[in-house]
């Protein structure tokens, strides 16, 4: 394979650019690990940050990750926002997988980082506050029925809000993103669009719009000897991937009109400039053939006149 500064080139000639997969991971990393360990160390929802103070900051994680890594990567840091972007032509096939995966890498890291560090904390701390309600291990994980943080929602009623959270979350980002005049803005309207879904969704699943964030905590748990976060998952992967392609759908479908029309009246310019063009060079073809006949005219005329003096004379 040949290597360039940029990243590395595939048999096929596709660039696959490892610093964007990097940066993705990362960003991953940091999300999961900062915001969800935030929710888990200060005693979940009923604890110490409370569902405001939650939301916030998953808010201004994501606000600083755009406006770090946006450049690198575009700060996807979420499976459902690179389908989206996938579906709406905005990456290729390549690209789509490696982000998917430094993605589900950086939330799995996250989840152990976590777990490394609850493990050092004191058991009788941990189950002191268990009697107050506060869950200081629970690793920011989703979940339904039993598992859900507040209202005991369904599997059902827990599919049916992940999927419309995604949704407002990824339609948001899709729209923010579509023009360049947007960019000095759009991490604080993307920060704000998750804060947002959060205060929603903390009480009914911890709200996950996320299956990376969801995945890695899970699957730290299940190490740890609580499985149940793990076989709940699923949900927390399929209903933001299902919102997340809902979301492309209908911007597509939102932006079609528009795309055609400015596509209409570019096809209509170029037709009026060919037809200008066209009347231009006719008209300056005109002039010129009568700039000619006048020309001939003139020196057809000349010799006659000199013959006519002669025969004067």
């Amino acid at each position: 394979l040949a290597r360039d500064s940029s990243g590395i080139r595939n048999a096929c000639g596709m660039e696959i650019n490892m610093r964007k997969y990097l940066a993705e991971f990362l960003g991953t990393f940091i999300l999961t690990f900062t915001a969800c360990g935030a929710a888990s160390f200060t005693g979940g929802y009923p604890g110490y940050l409370g569902v405001v103070g939650i939301a916030l900051i998953f808010g201004l994680v994501v606000t600083a990750m755009c406006y770090s890594i946006g450049n690198i990567s575009g700060c996807h840091i979420n499976p459902a926002v690179s389908l989206a972007m996938l579906i709406s032509g905005r990456m290729n096939i390549i690209d789509f997988m490696g982000y998917v995966v430094a993605q589900m890498l950086g939330g799995v890291a996250a989840g152990f980082a976590m777990l490394g560090i609850s493990v050092s904390l004191s058991s009788d701390t941990i189950d002191q506050y268990k009697t107050y309600g506060y869950d200081l291990v629970g690793l920011g994980t989703n979940g339904y029925g039993s598992q859900s943080a507040f209202l005991k929602i369904n599997t059902w009623g827990a599919f049916l809000v992940e999927l419309i959270l995604t949704f407002i979350f990824v339609i948001t980002i899709l729209g923010v993103t579509a023009k360049k005049e947007y960019k000095n803005i759009a991490g604080v309207v993307i920060g704000m669009s998750l804060a947002a879904v959060h205060l929603f969704g903390i009480t009914l699943t911890g709200t996950g719009v996320n299956p990376a964030r969801s995945f890695g905590p899970a699957l730290a748990k299940a190490v740890a000897g609580d499985i149940t976060p793990l076989s709940q998952v699923w949900l927390f992967i399929v209903a933001p991937l299902a919102g997340g392609v809902l979301a492309a759908l209908v911007y597509m479908l939102l932006i079609y009109d528009k795309k055609s029309k400015s596509k209409s009246t570019t096809e209509n310019s170029q037709t009026e400039e060919v037809e200008i063009k066209t009347t231009d060079k006719t008209q300056a073809e005109e002039s010129g053939e009568q700039i000619d006949i006048k020309e001939a005219s003139q020196d057809s005329k000349a010799p006659v006149e000199t013959v006519e003096l002669k025969e004067i004379d």
